[in-house]
C-alpha cells in the first residue's frame, strides 16, 4: 500500500510517503508558507518513490490542533486527492503524532504546542498512552496536572519530557518548579509526518468515508472568530 502522510501543524512543512517496507520523507523549514511549497514538495516526494499522485492508495494529515492556516492547508490537499482518486483519507491527532517517539520514556511525556496568550495546547502521556483529554492550558494548568499524575510532589516526581515545536518555550515556565526531573526534546521542532504515517502502520489505520466529512481539531476558536463573535 502507498500512504501519503502530510504535516503542515507548525512552521515545518513535512511530508512522508510509504511503498511496501520503503519510506521517503522531506522536509522544509518554509515559515508557514505551506501553501506556497506543498506541491513543490509532494512532486519530489513522489518522484524520489518513483509514483505519480494516482498511485496512492491512503492520503493522510494532521487532525490538529497546531495552526490554523496549517491544518487547512493540508486538509483541503489530503481532501482534495482522495476525493480525486476515490481513496480514504485519515487524520491523526497532531499531539498523538507530537509525543509518538517517546513511547518508551520512562515517566511522563508532555508535547506542547503555543497557543499565544501564555497558554499552551498539549496534553499527557505514558507508555505511548494519553492520559486524558487535549488540553488548553496555562503552564500552571498544566504543572498542576503532572503533580497529580506523579503523586504530588514536584520535585521527587517521575522524570517529565517535553516535546514539540514549542516544547523550550513551556520548559522554561516549569524548569524551577519540577527542577532536574524536567527534560526538553533538542529536536522538537522537526517535521511529524513520519511519525503520522508510522501510527497509521502500526495500528492499521485504513481510513473511512467520514473522514470527507471531518475538519480539523482546533480546541479553540481562531482571534478572527472571536473578534466577529463579539460584535
Amino acid at each position: 500500500m502507498n500512504i501519503l502522510a502530510l504535516d503542515t501543524s507548525s512552521q515545518v512543512l513535512s511530508a512522508a510517503l510509504s511503498k511496501g517496507e520503503d519510506v521517503w520523507y522531506f522536509e522544509v523549514d518554509g515559515g508557514l508558507r505551506h501553501a506556497e511549497l506543498l506541491m513543490d514538495v509532494l512532486d519530489r516526494l513522489l518522484g524520489s518513490a518513483g509514483l505519480e499522485s494516482g498511485d496512492i492508495d491512503l492520503a493522510a494529515c494532521m487532525k490538529g490542533p497546531g495552526s490554523f492556516t496549517g491544518l487547512r492547508i493540508a486538509f483541503a490537499a489530503v481532501k482534495g486527492l482522495a476525493l480525486a482518486l476515490g481513496i480514504p483519507m485519515v487524520s491523526v491527532p497532531t499531539l498523538d503524532c507530537l509525543a509518538a517517539p517517546y513511547a518508551s520514556w520512562p515517566g511522563l511525556v508532555i508535547p506542547a504546542l503555543d497557543a499565544k496568550k501564555d497558554r499552551f495546547f498539549s496534553a499527557l502521556y505514558r507508555e505511548g498512552e494519553r492520559l486524558g483529554d487535549f488540553m488548553d492550558a496555562s503552564p500552571e494548568e498544566i504543572a498542576a496536572r503532572i503533580r497529580a499524575l506523579s503523586g504530588g510532589d514536584a520535585q521527587a516526581g517521575e522524570n517529565v519530557m517535553i516535546t514539540g515545536p514549542d516544547g523550550p518555550l513551556l520548559y522554561e515556565k516549569l524548569k524551577t518548579a519540577f527542577g532536574p526531573g524536567l527534560f526538553c526534546d533538542p529536536g522538537g521542532k522537526r517535521g511529524r509526518a513520519r511519525e503520522l504515517l508510522d501510527i497509521i502502520l502500526k495500528r492499521g489505520i485504513i481510513g473511512s468515508e467520514e473522514e470527507y466529512f471531518s475538519g480539523p481539531l482546533y480546541l479553540r476558536k481562531s482571534d478572527a472568530e472571536l473578534s466577529f463573535g463579539a460584535k
